[in-house]
């Protein structure tokens, strides 16, 4: 039996995959060059940190997580950064003459004896220990410390003989040829590099009076992660537009473009925007990992009544589920984890996107493009002659859109599509002022979902705490308006009196904001026959009353505190979002 064969059965033999799941994995196992650490991984049937482990107990090695632990420069570097990268191998810790090495792979015997001719004649002796991909990355972020990577590079920067001038003063031709020297290339490379690691959203590129700032969003929040100096700024534009095939003369105008590079093992791809601002031109980056696949709705956060709602409402064949939300509250990944639900082979499931930021095998995914005149409306009529069952569109953001997709479900097929709107009742009134009919709006809609996103407690530094007395007492009513019974299938063992209340220390691996991850709070209306006599009475402005008199509902505020009891989220973090 080989190492592959051997940790499957005891995968199997821990409950840890379903049995029903082995042939198949056997099957594909049979492939040349398959590993099943990337099919268990890739088909989500196991945390990445549980198979590390029990992969450690098959190779009899010890088990390590380097995330968010503190290593010490001089140690890691024992390794260099060469044969670290090249093998796949770390060192994180020392012990008088002996060290600790984290393996990615413990079948690659050339790193093994390449740590050997490391420490051959150092008297050092090597224990090795199984880490995952996740953990070496992060004890190699040592080697990559931004500051180092770009003094270097600034350096040469500063010491090339011509300056770089403004593009007035030099033709496109010479600026494009500048931005391709090392330097400018090296800063915009580990400005990008940096982002993705840290798990950023976003960066921000952006001139100051005197200098050039660059920020990451990371869990829906900005952070300034590097100053640069003024005169660098220009250059910087001037890469980052060649790179997007942007018109490097024209900074008059914004511009868009679109960038996609491999980063490690995955193809990222940057919707890149300029905006000319007083003086010079600011860039906003935003990251789309195309290949992520699209999460379950409970590792989102979804759980108890909107759960079940949402659930309910995409096993139905034909009608509207709508998701509500401003820009960045996690309305794509929501509507893609709802159509990973519905993905089966007996269903032709077809999606309409500005950008496409998920690619799901099985569904026919197509982007707009408005300035060949390929809309949003334009395309939903030519899906309806693609024979669909299921169909995405990115966002209803017309008349014609609305109207389009109000026919498609009136004419049997399931619709899923996005709208801006702050609450789940606003988007009634948001569609009626789009002038669909109200009699169309009652007959289509199944339910609508509004949500925000909050950042969750950092495992690492979570610790418990006081919470003030005002807010204790509006949780409370908050509570008794949900009701402590709907509370208790929640949470069993729950005792309004005995509430504990958490918030993260800050540690390394939260880069020591005490939040690490974000997950989604929301409310879910259901359409239900109440509702819609109202909506065919034109009763546009539906208030909690009203949905409350039909179902149990939860609104996004009480969504939040039920997360914070449950130890998920901090009441700081829910009033920061519903402020917002």
């Amino acid at each position: 039996m080989t190492k592959q064969e051997e940790l499957l059965t005891v995968l199997v033999q821990n409950d840890i995959i379903p049995k029903d799941s082995v042939s198949d994995i056997a099957k594909e196992m049979e492939k040349p060059g398959a590993k099943i650490d990337d099919l268990l991984i890739k088909k989500r049937l196991v945390d990445i940190e549980k198979l590390i482990q029990i992969k450690a107990r098959v190779y009899n090695l010890p088990y390590e997580n380097l995330q968010g632990k503190e290593l010490e420069e001089k140690i890691v570097n024992i390794i260099s950064n060469e044969v670290a990268e090249n093998y796949r191998i770390v060192c994180f810790g020392r012990e008088a003459d002996k060290i600790k090495v984290g393996l990615t792979d413990p079948d690659n015997f050339k790193a093994i004896e390449a740590v050997d001719f490391l420490v051959k004649g150092k008297k050092l002796t090597v224990e090795y220990y199984l880490i995952s991909e996740k953990s070496f990355r992060a004890a190699f972020k040592i080697y990559k410390d931004m500051d180092k990577e770009l003094g270097a590079a600034l350096k040469a920067r500063a010491d090339e003989e011509e300056e770089l001038v403004t593009v007035k003063e030099k033709d496109s031709m010479e600026l494009k040829e500048v931005t391709k020297g090392a330097p400018v290339a090296k800063i915009v490379s580990v400005i990008i590099r940096h982002a993705v690691e840290g798990g950023a959203s976003d960066i921000h590129i952006e001139p100051l009076f005197k200098e050039s700032r660059v920020r990451y969003r990371i869990d829906g929040v900005l952070h300034t992660s590097l100053v640069l100096p003024r005169s660098v700024h220009t250059a910087i534009i001037a890469r980052i537009k060649v790179m997007a095939n942007l018109k490097l003369d024209e900074t008059r105008i914004p511009q868009d473009g679109r960038i996609r590079m491999e980063i490690g093992e995955k193809v990222i791809d940057f919707r890149v925007s300029t905006l000319p601002l007083i003086g010079a031109e600011k860039v906003v980056m935003r990251i789309l990992d195309t290949t992520r696949g699209a999460p379950k709705l409970e590792e989102l956060g979804f759980q108890g009544q909107q759960l079940e709602a949402i659930m309910g409402a995409a096993e139905k064949t034909e009608g509207i589920l709508l998701i509500t939300g401003p820009t960045g509250s996690g309305k794509s990944t929501t509507i893609f984890s709802a159509l990973d639900i519905l993905n089966k082979e007996g269903v032709n499931i077809a999606s309409l996107e500005d950008p496409v930021e998920y690619q799901m095998k099985g569904v026919n995914q197509s982007q707009i493009k408005p300035e060949i005149g390929y809309t949003f409306a334009s395309g939903l009529r030519s899906f309806l002659r693609q024979d669909p069952d299921i169909i995405m569109v990115g966002e209803i953001r017309d008349e014609e859109t609305a109207e389009l997709a109000i026919h498609a479900a009136l004419t049997g097929h399931l619709v899923l599509s996005t709208l801006h709107t702050t609450d789940a009742p606003g988007a009634i009134t948001r569609l009626v002022d789009m002038r669909v009919k109200e009699f169309l709006l009652g007959s289509t809609l199944i339910a609508v979902v509004a949500q925000r996103l909050a950042r969750k407690i950092c495992d690492k530094c979570k610790e418990e705490y006081k919470l003030p007395d005002k807010y204790i007492k509006e949780i409370k009513e908050e509570l008794e308006k949900i009701g402590l019974d709907y509370v208790k299938k929640l949470i069993p063992d729950f005792d309004i009196d005995k509430m504990k209340f958490h918030k993260g220390k800050g540690c390394p691996r939260c880069g020591n904001t005490g939040y690490h991850g974000r997950l989604s709070v929301c409310e879910v209306m259901t359409i239900t026959d109440e509702l819609k006599e109202k909506i065919f009475a034109g009763k546009k402005h539906l208030t909690v009353k009203d949905i409350r008199e039909s179902q149990q509902f939860i609104s996004v505020k009480q969504d939040g505190i039920l997360k914070v009891i449950q130890g998920i989220t901090a009441m700081e973090e829910i009033l920061r979002v519903m402020r917002d």
